[in-house]
């Protein structure tokens, strides 16, 4: 038997007016609360003395410099007690949260700029959270189960049909059919007392947008509705301070809104008081799912010793084994690129740019690539060098921005060339690197974040950013073998853990370029590099922990405090 403890604490953030992250939208901006946004945590402690901690928040993403705040103040409070390597902090997704809460440069623009008081706010109610929940753990029985949702269960939707139906080891599915397109098993993890079921952590994968980019309040969107019913459910039935949290598998391509025949016109139709009330429908669906399944299905006990493993790797030249390139000897990530597909955004959770203004960018951007291609031999070596590495592993991609050179259509994002009045997101990055606050800071994390947690036979491989169906699926089946040499039985993947870089899709998918490739940042062999990482992650867990040779140390690059400062509490349009 395990000690295990929980515990929710409230995340105080005040809306004044800053954009919400998820949407990237320069208008979708907090003027009101709707619901409150909660830190929710489980502590799992095992006879040696072992522990996990998971942690979920109702926000759109996690940083780094979230996770490295609440270590660093979880380090104070605990001392060596406390394993950051056991400590899992990941996210609903919801749409509806906070932004300015990471020190890198991109997903802060439309907020404007980083906002300490957001970042203080998340870190303060994750720590307390957390050290509640140590306080409160007891004797605790764990359990597994799973079930799929019934087919008629309106709940999830594949909204990148055409590149799922890319993937060979799918049943290319009809217009009709994009909720089968998914995963519709969801896991769920009890924490019992006596019997009874006390907290839950459920994972399936549907984003939480619900809830759309016109509206203006903080909201914990269909995974918050999820928990504070299932908590409800809970207390009626005579449990003191119940946690539920109903954290995301494989959402990266999966949308809680109808995608088929008229999905424009049914989407058009949820407007303000109806956007809530199918926030709270479909979060209903999820948690009434959960607690049906911990009541009609037969439950595995967990047992057995806790583990876990952590590790930071550099995404921007990771050379990928030909068992995971389809063969390709010279398969290679590079720095990061943004393409057109991105800035298109999704068309029915968030359209992007315009469709007169992305044709425009998609022929600039093949422009740009055949010119550079074509003059390799009288550019600098170092520059040919870049140029290749960032073409070949880009593939398909119609590259609108670089990350890395911090180039937008080939040229500086301060260049005059650059559109500013097209969006006001793209005028306010001009202004940061016109005004010194860009110059050394990255725009994107770059240096991710790569865990693996142990709980007897159950294991969390734990990913930073979005993974659609099957990269989850093939990701999970290249640590399952590995793993099972240690005992586990169930591998399961848990999304937008530790760190926020954007999404990962199959090199098939990536070749469709729908929104999801076009976030792909690192390239076409992206999910081969975490297929690469994560197994070598899991071999290292078969031997002890004082044995074991992964990277322990490196850490991504601290913001310049200058730049920092200048990008800091800009003012709210």
């Amino acid at each position: 038997m395990y000690r295990a403890g929980w515990s929710r604490k409230e995340i105080a953030v005040e809306p004044r007016g800053h954009a919400m992250h998820g949407y990237g939208m320069w208008h979708h901006r907090a003027r009101a609360r709707r619901t409150g946004l909660f830190a929710r945590a489980l502590f799992v402690e095992d006879d040696a003395g072992r522990a996990l901690t998971f942690c979920c928040l109702d926000l759109g993403y996690v940083t780094y410099a979230m996770r490295a705040g609440a270590c660093d103040a979880l380090r104070q409070r605990l001392g060596s007690t406390f394993d950051e390597a056991g400590f899992v902090l990941t996210c609903t997704h919801t749409h509806s949260g906070p932004g300015g809460c990471t020190h890198d440069v991109l997903y802060n623009v439309v907020t404007p700029g980083f906002v300490p008081a957001h970042l203080e706010a998340v870190i303060a109610a994750t720590v307390a959270a957390v050290l509640e929940a140590r306080a409160t753990a007891a004797p605790t029985e764990l359990g597994l189960t799973a079930g799929e949702f019934d087919e008629g269960v309106r709940v999830a939707w594949n909204r990148s049909l055409r590149a799922y139906n890319r993937n060979p080891e799918v049943s290319p599915r009809g217009e009709t059919e994009t909720h089968l397109a998914l995963d519709r098993t969801m896991h769920v993890l009890t924490f019992r007392r006596g019997g009874e079921p006390r907290a839950l952590a459920s994972l399936f994968g549907v984003h939480a947008t619900a809830l759309g980019n016109r509206l203006d309040a903080l909201d914990a969107d269909n995974k918050g509705y999820a928990a504070t019913h299932a908590e409800g459910v809970l207390r009626e039935s005579g449990v003191s301070d119940p946690v539920a949290i109903f954290a995301q598998a494989t959402a990266g391509d999966v949308s809680p809104h109808f995608h088929g025949p008229g999905d424009v016109a049914q989407r058009r139709k949820l407007r303000g008081a109806a956007e809530v009330a199918y926030a709270e429908h479909n979060g209903r669906a999820q948690s009434e799912h959960a607690l049906a399944l911990l009541k009609g299905r037969a439950e595995e006990p967990i047992t057995g010793a806790i583990d876990a493993i952590l590790s930071y790797c550099d995404f921007t030249a990771i050379h990928v084994p030909s068992r995971f390139a389809d063969g390709d000897r010279d398969a290679c990530t590079s720095q990061p690129c943004h393409g057109v597909a991105f800035f298109r955004g999704t068309r029915i959770d968030g359209p992007g740019l315009p469709a007169l203004a992305a044709n425009i960018a998609e022929r600039i951007a093949r422009a740009v690539k055949a010119r550079r291609l074509r003059g390799l031999t009288r550019t600098p070596p170092a520059e040919q060098a870049y140029m290749r590495r960032t073409y070949a592993a880009q593939g398909a991609k119609d590259v609108l921005l670089e990350a890395g050179p911090k180039r937008m259509l080939g040229a500086a994002l301060d260049d005059p060339w650059i559109p500013g009045l097209l969006d006001p997101s793209i005028a306010e990055l001009k202004r940061q690197v016109r005004g010194g606050a860009a110059k050394e800071s990255a725009l994107v994390p770059t240096v991710l974040p790569l865990q693996i947690v142990v709980v007897g036979q159950l294991a969390l491989v734990c990913c930073p950013g979005e993974f659609t169906t099957i990269a989850g699926q093939r990701l999970v089946q290249t640590v399952a073998p590995e793993l099972a040499k240690r005992g586990v039985r169930h591998v399961l993947i848990c999304t937008y853990c530790n760190d926020y870089m954007g999404y990962t899709t199959t090199r098939e998918e990536y070749e469709e370029q729908c929104y999801e490739g076009g976030h792909t940042i690192f390239g076409q062999w992206q999910l081969a590099a975490f297929q690469t990482r994560f197994a070598a992650l899991a071999a290292e867990l078969l031997v002890p922990d004082a044995s074991r040779s992964h990277d322990r140390t490196t850490r991504p690059t601290a913001a310049p405090a200058a730049e920092l400062a200048l990008r800091s509490d800009l003012p709210v349009p």
